[in-house]
């Protein structure tokens, strides 16, 4: 099992974050401009972990050098079942700098893009709190 995975699954936001290269850039599936940098995009998937139910990957799909990873997932935003897959390219380092997400369907990406728009001045807080030096997001502390 993929280190991300096993780090969603059990909620754990700290081994997501260390994970992620600080020039990570998060492609949303309900945003037109891509989201630069670690701290927004930590809060970003932070507001995901919210807004998300019943979250479950379903399959791995991985490339021979392991630089790329697809994690299939099957989730709920309020009663609508969103079925998605988190595309993720690794550094050099074996760190995260490229994260994409696509959902299906149409019904289902709208009601994330609601659900996550009501999250948006949480997660900007959140990714403000984080590029200061010497603070945590809420919660983190």
């Amino acid at each position: 099992m993929h280190p991300f995975r096993t780090a969603v699954e059990n909620r754990d936001h700290t081994a997501i974050e260390a994970l992620l290269a600080e020039n990570v850039v998060f492609t949303s599936p309900v945003a037109f401009r891509p989201y630069p940098g670690k701290a927004i995009t930590a809060a970003i998937l932070r507001g995901v972990m919210r807004v998300f139910t019943d979250f479950t990957y379903v399959r791995e799909i991985g490339s021979d050098d392991g630089r790329d990873h697809a994690l299939v997932f099957t989730a709920k935003v309020g009663d609508m079942e969103i079925n998605g897959c988190d595309f993720l390219h690794f550094d050099e380092e074996g760190r995260i700098d490229d994260f994409m997400v696509m959902v299906r369907p149409l019904s289902a990406a709208q009601a994330l893009s609601a659900a996550m728009g009501a999250q948006f001045e949480r997660i900007k807080e959140e990714a403000f709190a984080a590029s200061a030096p010497g603070t945590a997001p809420e919660g983190e502390r």
